[in-house]
């Protein structure tokens, strides 16, 4: 009996021997293995950017694996627009990020910020043939280019009578000034020297000193646990030389000393956001986004109109009996509703000026012009197949009583076609109608200030996105019911049977 119960006790020792062990191996660094989620904008050189391959490259991402290799943690780098970074932190759906993000007072408030680990600041560019630009005093009643959410953006609200256009990322900004449709950028000066030394933007030169003395720092959530230990890796790569390393690879200069703290380290939000708090800020912004929903209306009626007279045209040509007239429309079709409406905007605003310069013509884009010319063309593109649909609906006799009766093929369509076929195309056109209001979000990638960027820019301000994002869902929300009440009523009113079904009633 004792030997059992010697045996037994000699096997829990073992046990818990083992166990100890496991749990003391475990934490002799329990960062061992771990990945972080760490968002960054790759349009930003040489700090973030893709490379031939598609790969992550830059300062920055260079940075990043040399900290997570020296703290023992995994890197899994998220591709995320710069206005977002933010909000995605604050939801906690990213770990951290890294994409040369300023450390300022009003960002602190709501996000962490890691020791600096780069000192930049703003400079100012315009075209290499500009004289009257000499300095940040010599902006004033000019257009500016900035990328949205930017310390620049900022600096550019203080110039009296200036004219700000904003874009999502700093090539679209310098890509703006190239093409002569603003006067100058503010931006971060390495990035703009990156843009000019490398001969990828011709024309363009930068003035004056740096308007600012700014740090970049690796952003978190607020109380993130994950701070401690990308700090203890950023103070490992700066003291071993790596952080050197890297800088003069990127810059070819030898690195200026960083502060040890970030300057706005014990920043705290004043508050937590409470319900109360966050209808506040919607009902704040409403008016700024009520005026986006007016440009976002003259956007899409404008374009609506003549969409819907070149779709008629073009869906009238598809049933045309001359081959090469329908095979250039069919190839129009195809062209616009087989290609990305995004890319439709670009290749209108920022190719076609950049090609004509290319061949010695000086030639521009109103923004508001070139949003209607690019929606009105990928509308027609849809309206033409509803036309072309519409009017094969309507039963051949109708085309043969009206020839019996001696009109002629034009007056046939005009007047006996056209308006039954007009009937049926309205709900279908409704929904056309409906899909270009949204799709007018995506004129904001050009600066255009419709609804989606007037909230983009107020996120900018507050870091409110998820409010702001509600309040311009709602606004959305009444736009597209009210347009549907409409075109109800309009298929009623233009439908016999139902308009004396509704008098009768």
């Amino acid at each position: 009996m004792a030997k059992f119960a010697f045996g037994r006790w000699l096997r829990w020792c073992v046990v818990v021997g083992f166990s100890c062990l496991l749990l003391a191996g475990c934490g002799v660094n329990t960062s061992a293995g771990k990945t972080l989620r760490v968002a960054t904008e790759p349009a930003f050189p040489p700090f973030e950017f893709q490379g031939k391959g598609g790969e992550l490259q830059g300062f920055s991402i260079d940075l990043m694996n040399a900290i997570a290799s020296s703290a023992n943690f995994k890197v899994d780098f998220q591709s995320l627009p710069f206005d977002g970074i933010i909000p995605a932190l604050q939801a906690k759906t990213v770990d951290a990020a890294i994409s040369s993000i300023t450390i300022t007072q009003e960002r602190a408030k709501t996000i962490a910020f890691s020791r600096p680990y780069f000192k930049a600041g703003l400079a100012i560019a315009i075209r290499a043939d500009n004289q009257n630009i000499t300095g940040f005093d010599s902006l004033k009643n000019k257009k500016i280019a900035v990328q949205i959410g930017t310390t620049g953006a900022a600096k550019a609200k203080s110039i009296p009578g200036v004219q700000i256009r904003s874009f999502d990322s700093a090539p679209l900004a310098l890509q703006e000034l190239s093409n002569g449709n603003v006067d100058a950028v503010i931006n971060d000066a390495p990035v703009t020297l990156y843009a000019i030394n490398t001969g990828n933007l011709q024309g363009i030169k930068i003035v004056q000193q740096l308007l600012t003395e700014e740090f970049y720092g690796i952003a978190t959530a607020k109380n993130s646990p994950n701070l401690a230990l990308i700090n203890d890796g950023l103070d490992r790569v700066l003291k071993n030389g790596t952080y050197a390393q890297i800088y003069q690879k990127w810059f070819k200069t030898e690195p200026p000393s960083l502060p040890v703290k970030s300057p706005f380290e014990k920043q705290t939000k004043a508050g937590t956001p409470k319900i109360l708090s966050s209808i506040g800020v919607i009902l704040q912004a409403f008016p700024t986004l009520l005026q986006g929903a007016l440009v976002t209306l003259q956007l899409t009626i404008i374009s609506v109109v003549f969409g819907l007279i070149g779709g008629s045209l073009i869906g009238i040509i598809r049933l045309s009996h001359v081959a090469p007239v329908r095979w250039v429309a069919r190839a129009y079709v195809d062209f616009f509703r087989g290609t990305p409406l995004l890319l439709q905007i670009f290749m209108i605003y920022f190719g076609l000026p950049a090609i004509l310069q290319e061949l010695g013509l000086t030639f521009s884009f109103d923004r508001l012009t070139a949003g209607v010319i690019a929606l009105s063309l990928n509308s027609a593109a849809y309206i033409a197949e509803v036309v072309r649909a519409g009017i094969q609906s309507i039963e051949p006799g109708q085309t043969e009583a009206a020839q019996s009766l001696g009109l002629s093929s034009v007056q046939i369509m005009s007047y006996v076609i056209f308006p039954q076929a007009f009937r049926r195309m309205i709900p279908p056109l409704g929904n056309e109608f409906i899909s270009l209001l949204k799709d007018t979000s995506l004129v904001s990638v050009i600066g255009f200030e419709e609804l989606v960027r007037k909230g983009q820019l107020i996120i900018a301000d507050n870091y409110r996105a998820f409010e702001i994002y509600v309040g311009v869902a709602v606004i959305y929300l009444c736009l597209t019911l009210l347009t549907s009440q409409a075109f109800s009523r309009l298929e009623v009113w233009m439908n016999p049977v139902k308009r004396r079904r509704k008098y009768d009633n």
